[in-house]
C-alpha cells in the first residue's frame, strides 16, 4: 500500500513557516541558515514567520541560551511575526508549556490502538540495537510490547512499572512525498520501527511533539536540514493518524566544513555569536549564508536582505551540500564595511576600542574624529576585531617598542640624517592637519637630506607611526595630528607628529641596550 502526498505551489496558499531551535547552546550557522531560508520564504511570499522553542530537553535547555538565540536572530534582521516574546493565536510557543497538549493527543492515539505502552528496559533496547547492527539489519524496535493487551499494560503502568508510549507504524507501506528541494522521496515502513512518542519520564519525543506543534500552529511548509529526512516518514504517518494534512517538506543541504565534514568547532567559529563577536556585520553574514546552496541569480552575490527575500525560491535551492568558506564571508564583509556609514562604524567599533583601553566615554569631538579615521582603515580589514591592530599607530605609539625590532633599528640607523631632519622640521610646531601641510614638511626634509623615494618615506613612517607598514602616510599623519589636538575627549591622549619625531630621534640616539624614550600615550 502506498501513501503519496501532493502539494500545491508555495504561493497558492498563505505560507506559514517556523524556526524551532532547541535552547541548548549557541545558534549554529547551519541552523541560522535554516532560519534565514524560512524567513526569506515568508517575507518573499507575504507569509508568516513563526518562532518556537523546543525546550523539552530539560537537562540541557536554558533560558540564557534561548535569550541568546533570540538576540542573534534579531541581530541578523530575522524578526518573527508570531511566537516567543511576540505572542499569537497558536501559543504557547515553548514546548515546556505545551505538555498538556501532548498528553491529550497521545491519549487519543492510545484509545484508537495506534499507540501502546512499551516496558522494555534501556539495556534490552541497546542490546537489540547492537545485535541488529552486527547482523546488518535496520536497528529498529523489535516490537516486544506491541501485542500486550491494553488492560494488562494499564495495570502494569498503574503498579509503577516504567513505560514509554510508542506509535504503531503500519506494516509494509511506502511513505512517499514530493520534497520541494529533493523531489520524490520514498521510505518503506519495514525499515522504520515503532518510534517513541512519550518517554518513560513523561517527556514527549521530538518526532511526536513537532507534528503536534506544526499541525496546531498551521505550519504550511517545513524548511529544514536534510539530516531530518529520515524523520519525515514517521511524521507523515503521525499526521495521517490524526487525520491532518501534512505540510510541504523542503530539506536543504547541510553546511559543511572545508574538509567535507559537518561544520564543527574544529573548523573554527561556527556560531552566530562567534562571528558577531569577531566583527562580521549582520548583513554580511545573512548575505553569505543565503549563498550557501542557493543563488540569487543575475550573476550577483552582494544582495540586500529584502531583495534576497524577493528573489528566493525553494525550487532554486541546490541538492549538494555547501562548504562554509570563511574567505568568501570575509570578502562579503569587506564590501559591507566599505559601504557602512562612518557614524555606524564608530558605533560598531566602540567595544573593540574600549577593550584596548583606548576610549572610555568619548565626547562628540572624539566621535567625529573616529568617524573620520575609521573609514581610512576599514578598507584594509576583513572584520571589526582587526581594527585595533590597524589603529595601534594612532593610540599606542612607542618609539622604544619599534626600535626593539632589529630590522627597524637597522633601517633607522642607516637613516639617521632623515630622522634628525624630520625632528628639526616638525619641531617648528606646524600642525600637519592636512595632506598638503604634511607633504610640504616632507619636501623640506628631502631638501635638507637629499633622500628620495623609499629612502625618505620609510624612515619617516617608522618615526611617526612606529611600524613599517600600514595606512598611507599622507592620510595617517594628518589623522595623528588631529587626534593629538583633542583634549578631554574620552580618548587616550595621542602623541602628535612633532613629539613622535623628537622621541624617535632621541631613542635612536641612545644605545640599543639603554633603550629610548616613549612618546606620551
Amino acid at each position: 500500500m502506498r501513501s503519496t502526498t501532493k502539494y500545491k505551489s508555495v504561493y497558492d496558499i498563505r505560507v506559514r513557516v517556523r524556526f524551532a531551535p532547541s535552547p541548548t547552546g549557541q545558534l549554529h550557522v547551519g541552523n541560522a541558515r535554516s532560519a534565514l531560508f524560512n524567513w526569506l520564504l515568508a517575507r518573499g511570499s507575504g507569509g508568516t514567520f513563526v518562532f518556537r522553542i523546543e525546550d523539552t530537553d530539560v537537562a540541557r535547555s536554558t533560558r540564557e541560551s534561548e535569550a541568546a538565540i533570540l538576540e542573534d536572530l534579531e541581530w541578523m534582521g530575522l524578526s518573527w511575526d508570531e511566537g516567543v516574546e511576540r505572542g499569537g493565536d497558536h501559543g504557547p510557543y515553548r514546548q515546556s508549556e505545551r505538555l498538556h497538549i501532548y498528553r491529550a493527543h497521545v491519549v487519543e492515539l492510545m484509545a484508537r490502538g495506534q499507540a501502546y505502552r512499551c516496558f522494555c528496559p534501556p539495556e534490552q533496547l541497546e542490546m537489540d540495537r547492537y545485535n541488529a547492527l552486527r547482523e546488518r539489519r535496520p536497528p529498529k524496535y523489535a516490537g516486544r510490547c506491541r501485542d500486550i493487551p491494553p488492560d494488562e499494560a494499564r495495570r502494569r503502568a498503574e503498579n509503577g512499572e516504567p513505560s514509554a508510549i510508542r506509535f504503531r507504524i503500519p506494516d509494509d507501506r511506502d511513505v512517499v512525498w514530493n520534497d520541494l528541494v529533493r523531489g520524490e522521496v520514498r521510505f518503506n515502513t519495514d525499515v522504520l520501527g515503532d518510534p517513541v512518542l512519550v518517554r518513560s519520564e513523561g517527556v514527549p519525543a521530538y518526532n511526536y511533539a513537532v507534528v503536534i506543534d506544526d499541525a496546531l500552529m498551521e505550519i504550511t511548509h517545513v524548511v529544514r536540514g536534510e539530516d531530518h529526512i529520515s524523520n519525515t516518514p514517521r511524521q507523515i504517518l503521525l499526521y495521517e493518524a490524526f487525520g491532518w494534512k501534512p505540510p510541504a517538506f523542503a530539506h536543504v543541504p547541510l553546511v559543511l566544513g572545508p574538509d567535507g565534514g559537518r561544520l564543527s568547532k574544529r573548523h573554527g567559529a561556527t556560531s552566530v555569536a562567534e562571528f558577531r563577536a569577531r566583527g562580521y556585520l549582520p548583513e554580511a553574514l545573512t548575505n553569505y549564508l543565503a549563498l550557501i546552496g542557493w543563488s540569487p541569480g543575475e550573476g550577483q552575490e552582494i544582495v540586500a536582505l529584502d531583495e534576497l527575500a524577493r528573489r528566493f525560491r525553494l525550487e532554486d535551492v541546490g541538492h549538494s551540500a555547501g562548504v562554509f568558506d570563511v574567505e568568501k564571508l570575509a570578502w562579503v564583509n569587506r564590501h559591507y564595511l566599505k559601504a557602512a556609514a562612518p557614524a555606524r562604524l564608530v558605533q560598531l567599533s566602540t567595544s573593540y576600542l574600549k577593550s584596548e583601553g583606548w576610549i572610555v566615554d568619548p565626547t562628540g569631538e572624539a566621535l567625529d574624529f573616529l568617524a573620520g579615521v575609521l573609514p581610512l582603515v576599514t578598507s584594509s580589514v576583513d572584520r571589526l576585531d582587526q581594527l585595533p591592530a590597524r589603529l595601534r599607530f594612532l593610540f599606542d605609539y612607542s618609539a622604544e617598542r619599534a626600535l626593539a625590532e632589529p630590522v627597524v633599528r637597522a633601517e633607522a640607523e642607516t637613516a639617521r640624517p632623515v630622522i634628525a631632519a624630520l625632528a628639526e622640521v616638525l619641531g617648528g610646531g606646524e600642525p600637519l592637519l592636512d595632506r598638503e601641510a604634511f607633504r610640504a614638511a616632507i619636501g623640506r626634509v628631502r631638501d635638507r637630506t637629499g633622500a628620495k623615494g623609499k629612502a625618505l618615506l620609510h624612515p619617516i613612517r617608522l618615526a611617526l607611526m612606529g611600524e613599517p607598514e600600514g595606512l598611507e602616510l599622507d592620510m595617517a599623519v594628518p589623522a595623528i595630528a588631529r587626534g593629538a589636538a583633542l583634549r578631554d575627549s574620552g580618548m587616550r591622549p595621542i602623541a602628535g607628529p612633532a613629539d613622535r619625531a623628537r622621541t624617535f630621534n632621541e631613542a635612536l640616539g641612545a644605545s640599543p641596550s639603554a633603550g629610548g624614550g616613549t612618546a606620551p600615550a
